[in-house]
C-alpha cells in the first residue's frame, strides 16, 4: 500500500500538474497524509533546478495552510461535547498515530510550545501529530503559525537550495543524511538557545526550565514511535 502510494506521489513529477500536486500533498500531509511532500519536492526540483525555490515556496504555503487545518481539526473536531473522543479522533488513533504519542506531545506543549512545533516541522517527526495536538491543547495560534513557518521554510528551502546548487548528485545525500542532520541541527539549536537563556535569563526560575528544553525534545523523539517506523518505511519502499 505504502509503496503504491509512494510511486503515485512520484508519478506527479512527470505531470504538467506536478506543482499543484505538490501544493495539495503539502497541505494534507500536515493533517493526515502519510508521506512527506519532500518526495515530490525533490523530484520536481531535480526536473527543473532553476525552479527549485519556486517549488519550495509552493510547498511551504501548502504546508502552512495544512498546519492551520490540522490545528482546526484538533481544536474543533477532536472532542465531543460529552468529553469523549469523536469518531474522527478515534480514526486517527487507530490509523495515523497512537493515543499515547498524542498525549505525550500534549504534555510538552504547556512549557515548550514554540520549540515543539519547530522541531516537528524541521525534523522527520510526524508533523500532523503536532498540528492536531496543538489545536486540541489550544496553544497560541499565532506562535504556532510562526513556528511552523520558520521550521517548514527552513526545511523546504534548504532542500531546494541544495538541488539548485549541486543538482542531481545531491539527491543520494539528501535521501541518506538529510533527516539525521536536520534532527541534529534542531537539537543543537535548541541546546544553544537553552544555554543562552541559562546564562542570561532571569532569576525567577526560568533558567531551570530552559535547561530542560533539549531533554523534552529528545523525549518527544524517543516517545513518538511513529517517527522511527515512518523513516524506516520510507527507506524500505524508496527503491
Amino acid at each position: 500500500m505504502i509503496k503504491k502510494l509512494y510511486n503515485w506521489v512520484l508519478s506527479w513529477s512527470d505531470s504538467r500538474w506536478g506543482w499543484l500536486a505538490l501544493f495539495v500533498i503539502a497541505l494534507f500531509e500536515a493533517s493526515w497524509f502519510p508521506l512527506p511532500p519532500d518526495i515530490l519536492l525533490i523530484a520536481l526540483c531535480l526536473g527543473a533546478p532553476k525552479k527549485s525555490f519556486r517549488f519550495a515556496a509552493l510547498c511551504l504555503v501548502g504546508s502552512i495552510i495544512g498546519a492551520a487545518l490540522g490545528y482546526g481539526i484538533g481544536h474543533f473536531l477532536w472532542v465531543a461535547p460529552s468529553g469523549e473522543p469523536t469518531a474522527l479522533a478515534a480514526f486517527f488513533y487507530e490509523n495515523i498515530f497512537s493515543i499515547e504519542s498524542f498525549n505525550n506531545v500534549g504534555a510538552l506543549y504547556n512549557k515548550y510550545n514554540f520549540w515543539i512545533v519547530f522541531t516537528a516541522g524541521f525534523t522527520p517527526l510526524p508533523f500532523k501529530l503536532f498540528t492536531i495536538a496543538g489545536g486540541m491543547f489550544s496553544i497560541n495560534f499565532v506562535m504556532f503559525i510562526i513556528a511552523s513557518l520558520v521550521s517548514r521554510g527552513l526545511r523546504f528551502f534548504l532542500i531546494g537550495w541544495l538541488i539548485w546548487r549541486f543538482g542531481a548528485p545531491i539527491k543520494s545525500f539528501i535521501d541518506k543524511y538529510f533527516n539525521m542532520l536536520a534532527t541534529l541541527f534542531a537539537v543543537l539549536l535548541i541546546g544553544f538557545t537553552a544555554l543562552t537563556l541559562w546564562l542570561f535569563g532571569s532569576e525567577d526560575g526560568g533558567n531551570d526550565e530552559a535547561t530542560e528544553v533539549v531533554e523534552a525534545e529528545i523525549e518527544t523523539i524517543d516517545t513518538t514511535a511513529e517517527t522511527e517506523e515512518y523513516s524506516v518505511m520510507i527507506e524500505e519502499f524508496k527503491n
